[in-house]
């Protein structure tokens, strides 16, 4: 049974850092890109980041490059979000995604992933 287990969300304030982790199960991670996207209230969920399934590239959405990393353990099978200055407008639900191909490139478009977490809940207070 394929899982993939966020954790790491909490309520912070303005300016201070998080780092999101992804837990999978079930699916092969080592072969596969992974992303995170984020829905806001209100919103649809939107691109954030994404890592090849060996880790040698990543994107990120405009809106937080230069404050967010991804990065994975193949190891572990966990990939991770790094976020430091936070935003208000960060403040949304943050979900791990798996590619449902494998060696796959780092994507952005959500209907490539096949599998998806439960989320984890951001709040950034100004």
């Amino acid at each position: 049974q394929v899982q993939l287990v966020e954790s790491g969300g909490g309520l912070v304030q303005t300016g201070d850092s998080l780092r999101l982790s992804c837990a999978a199960s079930g699916l092969s991670f080592s072969r596969r890109a992974m992303g995170w996207f984020r829905q806001a209230p209100g919103k649809e969920r939107e691109f954030v980041a994404a890592i090849n399934w060996n880790g040698g590239t990543t994107y990120y959405a405009d809106s937080v490059k230069g404050r967010v990393t991804i990065s994975r353990d193949n190891a572990k099978n966990t990939v991770y979000l790094q976020m430091n200055s936070l935003k208000p407008e960060d403040t949304a639900v943050y979900y791990c995604a798996a590619d449902r191909t494998f060696y796959g490139g780092a994507r952005t478009t959500e209907t490539l992933y096949d599998y998806w977490g439960q989320g984890t809940q951001v709040t950034v207070s100004s």
